[in-house]
């Protein structure tokens, strides 16, 4: 098989940039290790930055978004018992974001692939990427119980941080940044609709938490827990009368009980992998960088890897210029670094440290009654939530 474009995962960044690509007119074959059914039921990210949400209309990928998204103009924090509304709209100029599932992202961008643009092949595992470093990088693969080759003008890994892309750039010329965290997620899926119309954030002295949603019907809410903790140890009981500790209010707000539907524990890790090219191999999302989702940032950096990608292979046929290509590496680090740096702020604003003092928790209460009665640092958080610019 031969394409120009060789991409790796069918995650909404693959998807996505083969979507790009076809509307540019230019050819590529995606190759996804799972099956359709696991792609297009895989949890993940629910929140789309404005620019997310913008670049997906404008790939004809935005119809079904629109009418079942949420858009959401703020996020609530909450700290001693106080409530503070965080206006997104009236602090940056109108932007706002998306409440839309990654899986129903992928469904979208599936349906279109499949419609009209290049192969997709599930259950192909790409087994390397060689030859990275020349003009002919291939992609060796197996799909149907066969080994076979996809020669490529280019490879874009969109293959997460297990998959081969990565493996491919020499050792030697990587730098690794990487931090972990003391504790983790409890996420929770429970058919009940949303004790409150917009995400909630709270600051507590047992812990962080998060209420957010999956539709008007579907809640999504988290709980700061030690590393290594075992979902199933919580009984459905026990985390609601948890989440009902963290969001506790000085007024009449209250937490609507239902009944939970999945529960799962997610690690929290910051990494980079510097750089995100080499030759004509290209990195982007998870392969690249993985941020803690305190940030709502992971789908939407990845977003605005391959929206970069796509626009430098363009000006490099529109204009044989290979500048943007050259510059794709040090282009999508410059807004990963700021994504990091923002996850990294929220995570620490929020959550409770295993062995925080009281100095500590003191820091955490006066920096987010600076972010309430503060214009200024009120607006770094509204620009940094709504997203970073692409390219």
């Amino acid at each position: 098989m031969r394409t120009t474009v060789g991409i790796i995962g069918a995650g909404p960044a693959g998807l996505l940039l083969a979507r790009l690509l076809h509307n540019a007119g230019i050819d590529a074959v995606v190759l996804e290790s799972r099956d359709r059914a696991y792609v297009e039921r895989r949890q993940r990210a629910g929140i789309l930055e404005q620019g997310t949400a913008d670049v997906l209309r404008a790939a004809g990928a935005g119809e079904r978004m629109d009418r079942e998204g949420l858009r959401h103009d703020g996020i609530e924090l909450r700290f001693d018992r106080r409530r503070h509304r965080v206006d997104f709209p009236a602090l940056t100029g109108g932007r706002s974001v998306t409440v839309y599932a990654q899986t129903e992202v992928c469904k979208d961008l599936i349906a279109l692939q499949l419609q009209g643009g290049g192969p997709l092949l599930f259950e192909a595992e790409a087994l390397a990427v060689e030859d990275a470093g020349t003009d002919a990088p291939r992609i060796r693969f197996r799909h149907e119980g066969r080994e076979d080759v996809l020669e490529c003008a280019y490879v874009v890994g969109c293959d997460g941080f297990w998959g081969v892309a990565r493996k491919a750039i020499p050792a030697g010329l990587a730098r690794v940044f990487e931090r972990t965290y003391p504790f983790g997620w409890l996420g929770i899926l429970a058919d009940v609709p949303p004790s409150h119309d917009e995400l909630v954030y709270a600051r507590h002295d047992r812990g962080f938490a998060l209420l957010s949603m999956r539709s008007p019907a579907v809640s999504r809410l988290y709980l700061q827990v030690p590393d290594g903790t075992d979902a199933e140890a919580w009984s459905d009981e026990a985390i609601w009368d948890e989440l009902e500790r963290r969001f506790e209010t000085d007024d009449d707000w209250r937490l609507e009980r239902g009944p939970i539907t999945q529960k799962s524990v997610t690690p929290m890790r910051s990494y980079v992998h510097e750089p995100m090219r080499h030759g004509r191999l290209f990195l982007a999302g998870d392969a690249a960088h993985i941020v803690p989702p305190t940030g709502a940032k992971g789908l939407n950096l990845a977003v605005g890897d391959v929206v970069t990608f796509a626009r430098a292979l363009t000006h490099r046929q529109e204009t044989g210029s290979p500048q943007l290509l050259d510059a794709y590496s040090a282009t999508c680090l410059r807004r990963v670094w700021q994504a990091e740096r923002f996850s990294y702020d929220m995570t620490a604003l929020l959550h409770r440290a295993p062995a925080a003092t009281a100095f500590e928790d003191r820091l955490q209460l006066a920096r987010l009654e600076r972010i309430a009665s503060s214009r200024a640092a009120e607006t770094d958080l509204a620009e940094a939530y709504t997203g970073f610019p692409f390219g």
